[in-house]
């Protein structure tokens, strides 16, 4: 396991808590630039949103001035966390019916953390540039993906509001 540094954990803290703050950002300010950067609702998806954004900025933050490709790790952990949130969330939700607000923070903590160790692990990508080029053309897709669902969300158990509802009545099979 990686030796983690004072600056890692520290923008592990203040990620994971910029994180829980954009949660809340839209229902504060709700505008379509607030809507962009944080969740609208409780949709599994929309979650997405307060891993994503914190984490590229740490890691925009972390990696300046570094070596070619040292972005590569980062962008390839940020897709896995995505990826293993909305895993996780319809697990949980959609198939567990689960509802607990701490396992819900549970889950975005332990994604959230995993998110600064993980680079570490998958450092050797950086030696190959095609990777580079690919994760972050798979990072801006992402990105681009989120704005655009956040306006024009599909019809799909995704992207439904998962708030203030039972979880088994909102799949619709």
């Amino acid at each position: 396991m990686p030796k983690l540094s004072g600056k890692l954990l520290a923008a592990f803290a203040v990620t994971t808590l910029a994180g829980a703050c954009l949660h809340f950002l839209y229902v504060l300010l709700p505008n379509p630039v607030t809507a962009v950067l944080a969740p609208v609702n409780e949709s599994l998806w929309e979650h997405g949103k307060i891993l994503l954004w914190p984490y590229l900025t740490a890691m925009l933050l972390l990696t300046r001035n570094g070596p070619p490709g040292c972005r590569t790790p980062w962008m390839l952990t940020a897709l896995v966390m995505v990826a293993a949130m909305l895993g996780a969330g319809w697990v949980y939700h959609m198939t567990l019916g689960g509802e607990a607000l701490m396992v819900d923070i549970g889950i975005y903590v332990v994604l959230m953390a995993a998110g600064f160790l993980l680079p570490e692990l998958l450092s050797g990508a950086s030696e190959h540039s095609f990777l580079g080029t690919l994760s972050a053309l798979a990072v801006l897709a992402l990105s681009v993906a989120l704005v655009l669902f956040t306006f024009l969300p599909p019809d799909h158990p995704l992207f439904l509001d998962l708030s203030g509802v039972n979880t088994w009545s909102t799949i619709p099979y």
